[in-house]
């Protein structure tokens, strides 16, 4: 009788350890679209102005030449 009560507690057990609940993206579907329209944004702007300074600099060098 001690074994099966023992293999009835590790299945509970095991099972429990399992179980996963949804993580956090999957409950916020929402706040992750934001984010990551934020991020799309954020490199959009940047290599804009990476791409305009590179372009300033190109025109400087060539004025010099």
């Amino acid at each position: 009788m001690a074994a099966i009560n023992y293999l009835a507690v590790r299945d509970l057990a095991v099972r429990e350890l399992v179980k996963r609940e949804r993580n956090w993206a999957a409950r916020n579907p929402g706040v992750v679209l934001v984010f990551v329209i934020v991020f799309i944004v954020a490199v959009a702007l940047l290599s804009v102005g990476i791409g305009r300074k590179i372009s300033q600099r190109r025109s400087a060098k060539a004025e010099m030449v």
